[in-house]
């Protein structure tokens, strides 16, 4: 326990937390206000999902682009520059009066930010730092997204109430800001100034020769299809528990109790991980989604939508301490960012597709039974493939060890 607490490690590791603590607070504000803002501005639900949409195609492709600067530049500039354009982005969408304002501010300025000061970079950040329990190491940052989403939520429900969302933005705003000055201290200069074992950091193959193996492509669906019901849950969920006569306080503190079932559930998925591979516990985590999708289609009383949002936020982060895993027994580490990033890119584009089907539905039909079939269909497939994933081994082939 010694070795892995260690100074220099412990402040890589709490900088990490306080990145995907703030930015999970700042990502999951906007299911929070989605309600009262479309009612006091006269939108539609599918206008300001659009907003949600480009934010995820945005994120997605700044997530590629991060990982594959993380492979090669200081982390501290990465996720330094990704926080102060997250920062504005999101603090000036407390001014916004037009939909196309929000399409800008949150979609794109906050979608840049957000996907440069990721998951992707932080998980190659703790991958280098902590090679012996990367499973253990990176549930626990990733959790701090869950307790982002505990805390931050919690915190800004009562400023909405208290004083309306406008005011949730700009604080949010101000906690990115006071974010940049932790990471210029917490984390090292240097393209691989985190690494414990630079000789390993050269081992593995990139996106084109990973491409050519059957192990890419079924992660790529099961994290496409991940994608699509997290950012379909995250996006509307409070919205929906409103609609089934939910008050708006206890709704928002639903999204923010399944920050506290997902804290719980990262970090047991993290140590199985490290123990078993990264198959079982992103099975167990559709196996899971699969029954809470099943009851809401049944069932949509108020206690069955807790149930659900309870059940849902325990897998919720699940699978991103597993992208690492999966990457780094799979195909190696040298091009680590590249490849965890092209893969949470995916996840997250599907994930703009997933908010954007709920809106959709909800404006065409007045509910969400159609989008719900949907999710409870598309999780039964991501499962069967997550079945079909080979058991966690390098896929990497001798001819195309030097092909990148």
């Amino acid at each position: 326990m010694k070795s892995f607490f260690k100074r220099d490690t412990t402040l890589i590791l709490a900088a990490g937390f306080l990145v995907l603590f703030v930015g999970g607070g700042a990502r999951f504000a906007i299911g929070l206000t989605l309600k009262p803002m479309v009612e006091e501005l006269g939108w539609r639900r599918a206008e300001l999902a659009s907003a949600v949409a480009m934010f995820q195609f945005v994120s997605a492709a700044c997530m590629f682009v991060a990982g594959r600067l993380a492979d090669r530049m200081s982390l501290r500039l990465v996720l330094g520059c990704g926080a102060a354009i997250s920062a504005a982005g999101i603090g000036l969408m407390g001014l916004v009066t037009a939909p196309w304002q929000a399409l800008v501010l949150y979609g794109i300025v906050f979608g840049i930010g957000a996907g440069t000061a990721s998951t992707t970079p932080v998980g190659v950040m703790i991958t280098r730092a902590f090679p012996g329990r990367t499973g253990v190491a990176n549930a626990i940052v990733t959790a701090g997204s869950s307790a982002g989403q505990l805390v931050m939520i919690a915190v800004m429900a009562a400023v909405l109430v208290s004083v309306g969302w406008r005011s949730v933005f700009v604080w949010l705003g101000l906690t990115q800001v006071l974010l940049l000055p932790i990471l210029l201290v917490s984390i090292p200069g240097g393209a691989h100034g985190t690494a414990r074992n630079p000789a390993a950091a050269m081992d593995g193959i990139g996106p084109r020769a990973a491409a050519r193996t059957r192990q890419f492509w079924l992660l790529l669906g099961v994290y496409a299809i991940c994608g699509f019901n997290d950012f379909f849950v995250s996006t509307h969920v409070v919205a929906f528990a409103q609609d089934k006569g939910v008050d708006a306080f206890f709704a928002g503190s639903l999204l923010a109790l399944m920050g506290l079932t997902g804290l719980i559930g990262v970090v047991a998925a993290g140590a199985w991980g490290d123990r078993s591979g990264p198959v079982w516990p992103t099975a167990a985590c559709f196996i899971a989604r699969v029954a809470g999708f099943g009851l809401i289609t049944l069932d949509q009383s108020a206690l069955s939508v807790a149930v659900f949002a309870l059940l849902f936020g325990a897998t919720f982060l699940v699978t991103a301490p597993m992208t690492v895993l999966f990457v780094r027994e799979s195909f190696g580490i040298r091009h680590l960012g590249a490849l965890t990033g092209l893969i949470t890119m995916v996840h997250h584009i599907c994930g703009g597709f997933g908010a954007y089907l709920g809106a959709a539905s909800f404006d065409r039909t007045g509910g969400y039974d159609f989008a719900f079939a949907i999710m409870l269909a598309s999780t039964a497939i991501a499962l069967v493939l997550t079945l079909l994933l080979r058991p966690a081994h390098r896929t990497m082939r001798p001819e195309f060890a030097s092909a990148e």
